[in-house]
């Protein structure tokens, strides 16, 4: 098949779902542009700033991206390309871009706060608190998975560390100009824009190398620059957030949106043929001599290419702050996704193109960022342009969305860690037993920002360097956990709209799914690696499977409070019903 047919089709199935679908779902939850969001009525010039739409939308893209709708796709072609490319179009408009809305609606009623709040209000609190505690757990996976994969990027590519290491102090500036010094953001734009592409081309130049520069081996490198990247991150998650995140996003988002038009380009203008597999089978080989099925790992690796469950966090932990209108919520919470399917066909076609050989080895020997740059990099070449300069504007690009996905993540983990806490000293706040006092200086000192913060950093150091295990199975854990998220995000959303007896149908059936897919992949998770340990030792698979058997014991706790949640309210309608009968 056609390469740029296949994109065209994809972008204008996109196009309609944003035209009439997500009008759809706008009247049906109720969206109103003259009621005031939480950025207005709780600003606090720290976390709730309402922002431009251009900003947030900037913002709320760069920060959901991450490499997630590049590595999974690249990972999932070995299924076949018709398989990939059916779930990234299904499942962005009915599924991930619909989850993303909902939940960004959702957080915007209850006062910018977390989903967790809306599954108090439907669930109670021992709901909210088993949420909690797996939001965490899946935000921890992902600031481990992005930081060791910009660890990677920085030590295979020096180039894309000093332009990105300046990118930092350059967001800083742009905040001060537009909120300290009244700056427009057209005006801002207009430098810092440029700047940020000159900093591109300064990388090149002068590449941060430190395997050069302090003569280390790539291991020692990377440890560096993972330790380097959680100060970052420290760093990012406790200072305002218009001084670093959100203009660090935005002008982010240019370098992304340069990827998407010069990939775009590179395609239509090439056609380029695809060449392997349209359906390579139910089951795959893997590498290491077992087989991979298709269900359900299509369904998990492709993760935030059709849907994902970080995404429900962004939405609800910084972007819902950020929010001017509420106009803004379907272009932001229903047209970022569609722009990720975007990426993700694009990410599909670099690899889908060569032959089923030259995938499987590159598979094998190459991180699927790189096959990404490369195979768009090809393309730009045909177009005659230079092939070498394209791939390193490409890995460039990639390590700005993963960047932007690591402060925010560690921002988001930081808000959870706090709530978590929160929520259990209102669940004691009646118990005056002797241990009160101590009790609450542990609340306190949790409650902390810095605090917070220094627990998340921490967890994410120890993943990435202290244990090798688990950090090799990090990709496979972080998309499951990322899926069976959102699944549970889909349950809230669903009881939510079946209590105020909207169509709950259009969150219920994609959230059964979800659920189906994303549990039996935990599921396998745990009985591969529990094998692992019993043969291996624990250092094999002890702390993946441990992990694993979490998570899966809280979405089940969880599935089974919502059911009785969905059991009481059918009960309470009946009582309605007989009584008005008998009236």
């Amino acid at each position: 098949m056609n390469g740029a047919l296949l994109l065209i089709l994809g972008v204008a199935c996109f196009a309609a779902a944003y035209l009439f679908y997500s009008k759809f779902i706008a009247r049906i939850i109720g969206v109103d542009p003259n009621r005031p969001t939480p950025a207005h009525t709780l600003g606090d010039g720290v976390d709730y700033v309402p922002a431009h739409p251009t900003v947030l939308y900037g913002h709320h893209f760069a920060a959901i991206a991450g490499a997630g709708p590049i590595v999974g796709p690249v990972l999932a072609a070995e299924f076949g390309w018709a398989s990939v490319a059916l779930w990234i179009i299904l499942g962005c408009i009915f599924v991930g871009s619909m989850h993303d809305m909902l939940t960004l609606f959702l957080s915007v009623r209850h006062e910018g706060k977390s989903i967790g709040s809306v599954i108090e209000e439907v669930l109670g609190r021992p709901g909210k608190m088993i949420f909690l505690l797996f939001c965490f757990s899946a935000l921890v996976l992902v600031m481990s998975v992005f930081t060791g994969q910009v660890a990677d990027s920085f030590v295979s590519n020096p180039e894309v560390a000093t332009s990105s290491l300046l990118g930092i102090f350059e967001a800083a500036l742009f905040g001060i100009c537009v909120y300290k010094w009244r700056w427009s953001v057209k005006a801002a734009s207009f430098v810092f824009v440029p700047l940020l592409f000159f900093l591109v081309w300064f990388g090149v130049v002068f590449p941060c190398d430190l395997m050069a520069i302090f003569g280390v081996t790539a291991q020692t490198a990377r440890t560096i620059w993972v330790v380097v990247l959680f100060v970052y991150c420290f760093v990012a998650s406790t200072l305002p957030v218009w001084l670093l995140l959100q203009p660090r996003d935005y002008l982010n988002s240019y370098l992304l949106y340069a990827m998407l038009a010069i990939g775009l380009t590179a395609v239509l203008w090439v056609h380029p043929s695809i060449q392997i597999d349209a359906f390579a089978g139910f089951t795959v080989p893997a590498a290491n001599g077992g087989t991979k099925y298709l269900f359900p790992l299509l369904f998990v690796t492709v993760a935030c290419g059709a849907c994902s469950g970080f995404h429900a966090l962004v939405a609800s932990g910084t972007t819902s702050k950020q929010l001017d209108n509420e106009r803004h919520i379907r272009p932001v919470g229903y047209g970022c996704m569609l722009l990720e399917g975007v990426v993700a066909l694009l990410a599909l076609l670099a690899v889908a193109c060569g032959s089923q050989q030259n995938l499987a080895q590159g598979l094998a020997t190459m991180p699927p960022v790189k096959l990404f740059a490369q195979g768009l990099a090809g393309f730009c070449g045909q177009m005659g342009l230079p092939v070498k300069t394209a791939e390193s504007f490409m890995l460039l690009s990639v390590a700005a969305f993963l960047l932007t996905s690591v402060d925010a993540c560690t921002r988001l983990a930081r808000f959870v860690w706090q709530e978590i806490w929160s929520t259990a000293t209102a669940s004691g706040e009646a118990d005056k037993t002797a241990a009160a006092p101590k009790q609450s200086l542990v609340v306190r000192l949790n409650r902390n920002m810095y605090f917070a913060t220094t627990v998340v950093v921490l967890i994410g150091i120890y993943l990435l360097v202290f244990n090798p295990s688990m950090s090799k199975n990090l990709w496979t854990m972080f998309a499951s956990a990322n899926q069976l998220l959102a699944a549970l995000t889909l349950l809230t959303a669903s009881l939510w709209l079946f209590k105020n007896n909207l169509k709950f149908y259009i969150a219920f059936i994609p959230m059964c799914f979800m659920i189906l897919t994303s549990g039996t992949a935990v599921l396998q998770l745990f009985v591969q690696n529990l094998d692992k340990w019993l043969k291996q030792g624990f250092a094999a698979g002890g702390v993946t499977a441990i992990g694993a058997a979490v998570l899966f014991l809280l979405a089940v706790a969880l599935v089974t409070l919502g059911l009785l949640k969905l059991r009481k309210i059918l009960q309470q309608r009946l009582v309605r019903k007989v009584m008005g009968k008998k009236k």
